[in-house]
């Protein structure tokens, strides 16, 4: 133990560590896990929501280990792994003697940003995201910062990585923008845009998202258009002037308000040789070009916090550094704000661990709102009655839902891929939805208050039973009821137009929310 960073703060971090195997084994799928975990049951070159490589990856994995809580998230101990070994190689050439104490502040400051502790922990395409975004601008640092004529198998690399990252989620385009606009903010790097070998590197990384043009193609766009419409989803003449402040302000809190103060400061903190300059620059380029973006894009429409997640991985390396103290190996500069930082951190891992792993802490609260995390609850309570409904059909009977979680969570928990989302909103089920195989069909129905059983998914069946009512309690608090309907005779042929059609039944609302 020669780090005095790891001899002060080993405690921390083994708690840390001991939080996150908690969630890892503990938290039963987030819906949007259990949605990715389903796609990898039902292999496509891509995925309307998202690109493909989070799903193949969950395909592999089931294939080969089952389902299980510890193999659905593996991968993110694989990916956090890969990413930690990279700051340790990043550490080492930023700091050299000091390497040790960087890298181990750079995983404590990564743990304790809420923002990075949970996106890092979940079985989202974020996390892979991280790593093949990092990985790309480390690679495009060691370009930039040698000798061009013997250092472009660097570029490339970081060409093909930044494709791989664009095949997890289609945020990776800003960290595309950010390396043009660092490329072009220095004199000598700005001549590689007169080189064949930035072009060369821009087709590699379209050549990796092949799967995802070539989904959309067979498709008619319908990724593609989903994205466009969330970024410009408000009239022209329409100009949200709190917008940027709300992201910018959310963003902050997320990260961790003291990460911020250490961001701002890494400013003051110069290098002297050729890949410490060329790191911060590019970090920090990288840092304003994507916040910049996405800033005057909430002026025209809702962005997401977690967007921008690509802009910080490079800063927490520069956070370290604030702390170091470059004189004296053995002291740390600002001990009050890294232990203020810390404990603030850990403290809202301790908050997120609970809430998704014993209690939705809203549920002491009220008895609706937070509704995603409501979700996670009461699956097993939930199956042993859909169970017990089944045996009621002589032959099986269609497994639906009324929106996208519940069906996914329902898929994972049952371990059956055919469970289809009956929803005004467009997912991913209505392209496997298969009218013919569907026809005629006996199934039970789930809704809930969130996402409710409406007159237009009783209309789909011949028949229906009255509904039965499932509630879902943890230590003797409510947390929510589910609704099942057993309906006979599904209607799904031509008097029923497709899911993705203007006229279909559901489609009163764009995401179910509501009955019409």
């Amino acid at each position: 133990m020669n780090s005095s960073v790891l001899r002060q703060y080993w405690s921390v971090l083994l708690l840390l560590i001991g939080l996150r195997l908690i969630f890892w084994l503990g938290a039963f799928p987030n819906p949007d896990e259990a949605y990715y975990w389903l796609w990898g049951q039902h292999l496509d070159w891509s995925y309307f929501d998202h690109p493909p490589f989070h799903a193949w990856v969950q395909g592999l994995f089931a294939a080969a280990l089952g389902r299980s809580r510890f193999v659905l998230r593996l991968p993110t101990l694989i990916s956090t792994g890969l990413l930690f070994g990279l700051y340790w190689v990043i550490c080492h050439r930023l700091c050299e003697r000091q390497a040790r104490n960087a890298f181990w502040l750079t995983v404590l400051l990564f743990l304790t940003s809420p923002l990075f502790f949970l996106f890092s922990a979940m079985a989202w395409h974020d996390h892979w995201l991280i790593w093949f975004g990092t990985a790309s601008s480390y690679c495009l640092i060691r370009f930039l910062s040698s000798d061009r004529s013997t250092s472009y198998p660097w570029l490339y690399a970081a060409g093909v990585l930044i494709g791989l990252a664009g095949l997890c989620k289609y945020v990776a385009l800003f960290l595309g923008l950010g390396f043009l606009v660092a490329i072009a903010s220095h004199p000598r790097w700005r001549l590689l845009f007169s080189t064949v070998h930035l072009y060369g590197a821009i087709v590699l990384a379209l050549l990796v998202l092949t799967p995802v043009f070539w989904w959309n193609i067979q498709n008619e766009f319908y990724s593609f258009q989903f994205y466009l419409g969330r970024s410009v989803q408000s009239e022209a003449s329409v100009i949200n002037w709190l917008g940027p402040i709300g992201f910018l302000l959310l963003s902050a809190l997320i990260l961790g308000p003291i990460h911020v103060w250490a961001l701002l400061a890494s400013t003051r903190r110069g290098f002297t040789k050729p890949f410490g300059i060329a790191y911060q620059r590019v970090a920090l380029i990288v840092l304003g070009t994507s916040t910049v973006l996405l800033a005057l894009l909430s002026l025209r429409a809702p962005v997401l916090y977690y967007w921008n997640i690509l802009a910080y991985p490079l800063s927490f390396p520069l956070m370290a550094v604030v702390f170091l103290n470059l004189h004296h190996l053995a002291k740390l500069r600002h001990p009050r704000v890294l232990k203020s930082t810390l404990a603030l951190g850990t403290l809202a891992a301790v908050v997120l661990v609970t809430h998704y792993t014993v209690l939705p802490l809203s549920a002491l609260v009220s008895e609706t709102g937070d509704d995603d995390t409501r979700m996670l609850y009461g699956w097993n309570t939930v199956a042993s009655a859909i169970e017990r409904e089944i045996a009621a059909f002589s032959e099986q009977p269609l497994l639906l839902t009324t929106d996208y979680r519940s069906a996914s969570a329902l898929a994972y928990v049952l371990n059956d891929p055919s469970v289809i989302a009956l929803s005004g909103r467009i997912d991913q089920f209505d392209f496997w939805y298969d009218s013919a195989a569907l026809n005629n069909q006996s199934g039970i129905l789930l809704g809930d208050r969130w996402h409710p059983i409406c007159p237009a998914h009783l209309a789909l069946f011949e028949r229906t039973d009255p509904p039965i009512s499932v509630a879902v309690q943890r230590w003797g608090v409510f947390i929510k009821t589910y609704d099942l309907v057993k309906g006979y005779d599904f209607k799904s042929t031509a008097t029923v137009p497709h899911p993705l059609s203007p006229d279909y039944p559901l489609s009163f609302t764009s995401d179910g929310e509501t009955c019409s």
